[in-house]
């Protein structure tokens, strides 16, 4: 493993750019010169790192020879683009944006498949799964020694966070509309969103799907082959600003035993399970390294059923860590 490698971060002031940030600082990282970089008029602030305030360069200003490896927190569109220049430039990419999972690159979590990195060949272009995605990975993992999944049904119901720094600001003006009596205006969203529940987090497919669900779907059957074919995925918005929330309904192949289930994922590093109750997002999630479980219990009729519940930090955890967690996998070993 290198003493020190040259890190760029795309995306550095969006919300998951900015908690990559914080944790490569947190984990003592072992960056040499980290390159902050952005699109529009995101280039030009500054971003705490360090003790100092490191600013925030142009992306298409940047030479991405100067750097080894980079986290790619952008647009699907805009990582595409990046991704092809830093690979030319021999820079290895680990992208958030979904985009490199429909060019075919491994789709890679620490906790589920970490040693899929050694099919990789360098420069390597890696997909960190979305944060949903991801946290149902983590407890699937946890979980496979002791169920084997049939079909699995996933219910997510996510933040405003989901959009990005609009969409939380979006949330948080319409909450200041309708709290001062003055007329709703939905800008980012179709419809009121403060105090409300949205059955779908942006548009759907002719089919009725978003692009979200089935960028979940498409990165659960790439962690666990088995789900092709049993794997249905519900995305929702909760009117709250940071966190996920999930409900999964497991089917497995032979009668579950609780008592098992509750040992694996007290086992299992980066899981809480709480006991004889529920976790939540706000009251133990945010800001935590850790997906929180509850609310365990076998199916009404079916003994072969687990019902479980979900919370976790989608912004630190679901994206941020995980991809720290990939990159320091790929620096240890490969890189």
């Amino acid at each position: 493993m290198p003493e020190t490698i040259d890190i760029a971060v795309v995306g550095a002031t969006g919300l998951v750019g900015e908690a990559l940030v914080e944790l490569l600082e947190e984990r003592d990282f072992p960056v040499g010169t980290l390159y902050l970089l952005a699109t529009g008029e995101s280039a030009g602030k500054s971003v705490a790192y360090r003790g100092r305030n490191v600013r925030v360069g142009k992306l298409s200003d940047f030479d991405f020879a100067k750097v080894r490896l980079a986290f790619l927190s952008i647009t699907a569109d805009a990582a595409r683009e990046c991704s092809t220049q830093a690979l030319a430039a021999g820079c290895s990419v680990i992208d958030l944006s979904g985009a490199a999972l429909a060019g075919q690159s491994p789709v890679v979590l620490p906790a589920a498949n970490g040693e899929a990195l050694e099919q990789v060949s360098l420069p390597a272009q890696i997909a960190a799964p979305c944060a949903p995605a991801a946290e149902v990975a983590e407890v699937l993992a946890a979980l496979r020694d002791v169920l084997e999944v049939r079909q699995l049904s996933v219910t997510a119901c996510l933040s405003a966070s989901v959009l990005g720094r609009e969409g939380v600001q979006e949330l948080a003006r319409q909450t200041a509309e309708l709290l001062n009596a003055r007329p709703l205006e939905p800008r980012l969203v179709d419809r009121q969103y403060a105090f409300n529940m949205l059955a779908q987090v942006g548009a759907v497919d002719e089919q009725g799907h978003s692009a979200l669900e089935r960028r979940m779907a498409a990165e659960l059957i790439a962690l666990f082959p088995g789900l092709d074919g049993a794997l249905d995925v519900t995305c929702a918005m909760a009117p709250v600003f940071f966190g996920d929330a999930l409900m999964l309904s497991i089917t497995s192949a032979a009668p579950v035993s609780l008592g098992a289930v509750q040992a694996a994922l007290d086992d299992a590093p980066g899981i809480e399970r709480v006991e004889d109750d529920y976790p939540t997002v706000i009251g133990d999630a945010q800001g935590q390294d850790t997906v929180y479980v509850g609310r365990l219990r076998p199916g009404l009729t079916n003994p072969c059923k687990l019902n479980l519940w979900i919370a976790s930090d989608n912004v630190r955890k679901g994206a941020a860590l995980n991809a720290v967690n990939l990159g320091e996998l790929l620096i240890k070993h490969y890189l």
